[in-house]
């Protein structure tokens, strides 16, 4: 015969049953409605990534750039490449381990905004292996608005003393090479429109275009994980209620006879 549980012993595993079941319940719901703000935010994203460029935000409007309302925004910038004071980032890319070429491009109007020109293999660190495809004089580019990465990377710091750059920390990156005005925000140029007919013919480095936008979107499966634990909960309150009930039933015919 099974021993029943003493009332505030039940009372006791109510409470905690209760407790557990609502949690898991408000936490399944906070993930759908996750879920539907990162479907909302890849829309808006999409949209934005796009559409035609339109002219970068001028000096009076950094203060008001955000990631909410300007990240990856299709920009266009008329200026003259700095190549002297280019950086080097460390990158990973679908075309191996490298660097990012981020050059100052210098407005007209004297401000400084940072072009992430694109991606190099190590053997195309030097800038003397790719100067032939450095443009020079004026020129208009269109690319992605990007926010700034202070710090550094994933227990890597930026060293801009020892030039060893794991972010592209535009502050970081602007007093290094005494750059100034420089805007908050840096630009991943768009790939080129014309690419060489020969598959053979070098590539031409740095390489634009390699902007990874990616948004991981696993609130669906976390919802019905939370809901599941909720089911759980649920379920072993009924076995534990339909256990007390047999026992108390066994007790009481126990007494009877």
């Amino acid at each position: 015969m099974s021993a029943t549980r003493s009332r505030p012993a039940l009372a006791v595993l109510a409470a905690a049953g209760a407790l557990l079941f609502i949690l898991f319940l408000a936490l399944g719901t906070w993930q759908l409605e996750r879920r539907s703000w990162k479907l909302e935010l890849i829309d808006r994203v999409e949209g934005r990534v796009h559409a035609p460029p339109a002219d970068a935000p001028a000096p009076a409007q950094w203060p008001q750039v955000n990631a909410a309302d300007d990240e990856y925004r299709h920009v266009r910038l008329t200026g003259t490449f700095l190549h002297e004071r280019e950086t080097l980032v460390q990158a990973s890319t679908v075309l191996g381990p490298g660097h990012w070429v981020l050059t100052p491009l210098q407005t007209a109007q004297g401000s400084v905004v940072l072009v992430n020109r694109g991606f190099v293999p190590p053997e195309r660190r030097e800038r003397a292996t790719r100067a032939a495809n450095a443009p020079t004089g004026e020129v208009e580019i269109t690319g992605l608005l990007r926010m700034t990465e202070p710090g550094g990377g994933f227990l890597r710091r930026n060293d801009p003393a020892g030039e060893r750059w794991f972010s592209r920390d535009v502050q970081a990156i602007a007093a290094a090479r005494g750059l100034a005005p420089v805007a908050p925000f840096f630009v991943d140029e768009d790939a080129p429109r014309s690419r060489p007919q020969d598959a053979r013919a070098e590539p031409r480095w740095p390489a634009a275009g390699l902007t990874v936008i990616a948004f991981p979107n696993n609130h669906l499966v976390y919802a019905l994980t939370w809901y599941a634990l909720a089911l759980m909960v649920a379920g072993a309150a009924c076995l534990v209620a339909r256990t007390e009930r047999i026992a108390t039933r066994a007790k009481r015919d126990a007494a009877e006879h």
